[in-house]
């Protein structure tokens, strides 16, 4: 059954905000009202002081389900990533990594900014890099190059469309790093959903990285924060550079509250959201003009190419949020939709309806 909305009030706006299918991203997932009430009702003191006993509740968990000494809670999967980056290396080195990895082109260039290091960036096939092509950018012994410091893998890859290491190769690259001397990170801010993928708990599948981001503000469906988890001296070392961004937060055990359900219910869920991904896939493949290939779809993201129906991506997004269905434009050739457990399976027909509209008219 279909809604008309007529234009002009406070009410009508409020139905049509209700209507919207925001496929942008998952970072716009609403905190469940179980987490409002834990917020609501957390036990706090000061995290800078480490008084602050529900965080100290939450990092404990984060270090046990990912098999890890420690772990430390930062307010964005950025920062966790940048102070990785900082513990890793040292000014003037260089940091391997996928050439669409968030760390390279969403964080502000802040491995510059921030630890003084460049990037060397490779292309992977579906965002996945192998042992062989990381292992030919490692710079020789020379005093004149600019020495690697770091390798750094991202997992799911957001921008090759939610892809997904599998275990050997990421194993392999770890291990070969570890005997040529370097360390390696891994942006797991969609681990979780790479677990669910693969059948592997987390621990399993990121046990030879040296540091590991993980984010609870995405798929997870908490309103703020990421985790970083490591060793207890890595820790230590990254209570100092949290610091050191303003990342030092008081009484934080509010956004902790939603942190732990998020961490210990919201996985089991995520199943939901690679379903409707597929779904969503499969009718995109189907519309003329669109081109992706379902059978790559294998966790919550799908970007697919809209070139061949006569517009850019800009205009394609447009018309789609004046149907009251958002995704997020890529370039001008590729735009991406992002399911999560504000958007059910009704929400995806609604928008495989308004993409067929918006192709159906040019």
């Amino acid at each position: 059954m279909s809604t008309v909305i007529s234009n002009g009030t406070a009410e009508n706006a409020e139905q049509r905000a209700r209507l919207t299918v925001d496929l942008r991203s998952d970072t716009v997932t609403k905190p469940t009202p179980e987490m409002r009430r834990a917020m609501a009702e957390a036990e706090v003191g000061d995290d800078v002081y480490g008084e602050d006993p529900t965080i100290n509740r939450l990092e404990r968990r984060a270090a046990e389900i990912f098999g890890r000494e420690a772990a430390i809670f930062v307010p964005s999967g950025t920062m966790g990533n940048q102070v990785a980056i900082k513990i890793h290396t040292r000014p003037g080195q260089e940091i391997i990594c996928e050439e669409r990895c968030h760390v390279f082109n969403y964080e502000m260039a802040m491995m510059a900014h921030f630890s003084g290091c460049l990037a060397r960036p490779i292309h992977g096939d579906d965002g996945i890099l192998r042992w062989a092509q990381i292992e030919r950018k490692i710079t020789p012994k020379t005093y004149y190059y600019a020495q690697t410091g770091l390798v750094s893998l991202e997992n799911t890859h957001n921008m090759a469309g939610g892809t997904v290491y599998p275990p050997p190769i990421a194993d392999e690259i770890c291990d070969a790093a570890h005997a040529a001397g370097l360390p390696v990170h891994l942006d797991g801010a969609r681990v979780f959903n790479a677990a669910l993928a693969l059948g592997k708990p987390v621990a399993e599948l990121t046990r030879k990285f040296d540091s590991v981001m993980f984010c609870l503000s995405k798929g997870l469906g908490a309103p703020v924060g990421s985790l970083l988890v490591g060793s207890r001296q890595f820790v230590t070392q990254a209570r100092i550079y949290r610091k050191s961004l303003g990342g030092g937060m008081r009484q934080a055990g509010v956004l902790a509250a939603a942190g732990l359900i998020a961490l210990e219910q919201m996985p089991q869920r995520l199943h939901v959201d690679h379903e409707n991904a597929k779904f969503l896939a499969q009718g995109l493949a189907r519309v003329p003009g669109i081109k992706l290939d379902p059978a790559k779809v294998l966790t919550n993201i799908v970007i697919c190419d809209i070139s061949g129906a006569g517009m850019v991506s800009a205009d394609f997004s447009r018309r789609l949020a004046e149907k009251n269905v958002l995704c997020g434009a890529v370039n001008s050739e590729l735009v991406r939709f992002v399911t999560h457990l504000d958007v059910d399976r009704a929400g995806c027909e609604r928008a495989l309806e308004a993409v067929q509209q918006v192709v159906g008219s040019r």
